[in-house]
């Protein structure tokens, strides 16, 4: 029996395993794909890095390095083998796999860390008018197709959702030789960092279209993406009459939100956070459910993977710190999300973790060019700090000391508008 299981063997595992292992914690990780890296193995470009090894590199590069160490410490891992279901029974967790090499297994664990991702959203979960030809596909398959199978989806496109894989794949289609219409985004703002925009459609002169979204998909008689049509939107989000634009196009590329992937978490009662889409955790990363914890994307949604590595070393380590029995109680607070924020991690503190500063990370709901930062327990300010072009696209993150927190009373998080 392994003390640690790991589902999941991309950046936010990776770092998960390395940090357990490094606890001296008798780890194993499961991977569904055949190699180790997951998602970071298609994003060839650069930018990756910069926080953690204080040099850029690009996704493969920066797996890599994590990997390396990951092998020296000669962790436990599966690839090729899919984690099915999960059960807890008298503190003991059981993990299903299907494996392509040896079957259905099970396999126990004292703890488990949750670092399985998160999936794209899909047309399906959207309302888009128009027929359903083929020529509509989400970024991030069009990613893995050209940079993995190196195959180009389409010669004329069009992206609808400014998220980062989105404004990414708009630059690197380009540069393959496509011609890249537009990118229309639903919200008066982009949704995907800055420099991407920048870097991605300034630099090549590709329009983005703001307060827009998709009316119409056109097919031709062989049931192939033909054009497509995009309108203004207003505040509501109800296209305006008049403002209809058309373009010819073979290919539609959807970058319109990413959601974490737990559905291994489907038979144990987690609560979950309606705005992150994932489990409630507390400053141990750990959930409602005792022993289990979840990091990097599968938590929430990150802008930079060198956050998502940080992160889920932090949890690797809570995770060893369960097991060796640190938590004295279980006495809880929240953390309330309130004047323009959208959502916090983590969602409660529970005292019985003993740590010096609470990390706090939160996404605020709509764009702010000077703001304060204000966290406050029974109407008094207990932290406070100045935020200069805070957006909703760019998750922000803070600490600060709470050893001396009222263990009664939650704690409340906003912003003020400067």
């Amino acid at each position: 029996m392994y003390e640690i299981i790991v589902i999941g063997g991309g950046a936010s595992g990776l770092a998960a395993a390395i940090s357990a292992k490094k606890a001296n914690k008798k780890v194993l990780l499961i991977e569904r794909e055949h190699s180790l890296g997951g998602i970071l193995n298609q994003c060839i470009h650069n930018g990756f890095g910069l926080e953690v090894f204080k040099e850029e590199y690009t996704g493969p590069e920066y797996a890599y390095k994590y990997i390396e160490e990951f092998n020296d410490l000669n962790i436990d891992y599966l690839t090729d083998t899919t984690a099915m279901n999960l059960v807890k029974r008298d503190n003991i967790y059981t993990v299903s796999v299907s494996s392509v090499k040896n079957g259905l297994l099970d396999y126990e664990c004292e703890a488990i860390i949750i670092s399985s991702g998160c999936y794209e959203r899909t047309r399906g979960q959207i309302i888009m008018p128009g027929d359903r030809p083929n020529g509509v596909i989400t970024a991030g398959s069009a990613q893995r197709y050209l940079n993995i199978n190196g195959y180009l989806v389409g010669k004329r496109v069009f992206i609808l959702g400014s998220g980062d894989i989105g404004l990414i794949m708009a630059r690197r289609m380009h540069l393959e030789g496509a011609e890249v219409l537009g990118v229309a985004e639903i919200m008066p703002y982009s949704n995907g960092l800055t420099r991407n925009i920048v870097q991605c459609l300034n630099d090549f002169e590709i329009p983005l279209y703001l307060s827009h979204t998709v009316t119409n998909v056109i097919s031709d008689e062989f049931k192939r993406l033909k054009s497509i049509v995009i309108q203004a939107v207003d505040e509501n989000f109800n296209p305006i009459e008049g403002t209809q634009k058309a373009f010819d196009v073979d290919t539609l590329l959807l970058s319109i939100g990413l959601i974490p992937d737990i559905t291994l978490l489907d038979d144990l009662s987690v609560e979950v956070d309606p705005k992150t889409k994932s489990a409630k955790i507390n400053q141990a990363y750990e959930t409602s459910v005792e022993g289990l914890f979840i990091c990097g994307n599968s938590l929430q949604v990150h802008d930079l993977v060198d956050n998502v590595s940080k992160e889920s070393e932090r949890a690797g380590r809570c995770a060893a710190m369960y097991l060796d029995k640190v938590i004295k109680t279980r006495k809880k607070i929240n953390i309330v999300p309130k004047k323009n924020i959208l959502f916090v991690t983590p969602q409660f503190i529970d005292f019985g973790w003993e740590f010096t500063d609470l990390i706090v990370s939160f996404r605020a709901n709509k764009k702010i060019e000077k703001a304060l930062l204000k966290i406050s327990q029974n109407e008094k300010v207990i932290f406070q700090k100045r935020l200069f072009f805070v957006v909703p696209a760019e998750m922000e993150t803070v600490s600060f000391p709470y050893k001396d927190l009222d263990k009664e009373s939650d704690l409340v998080i906003e912003l003020e508008e400067l």
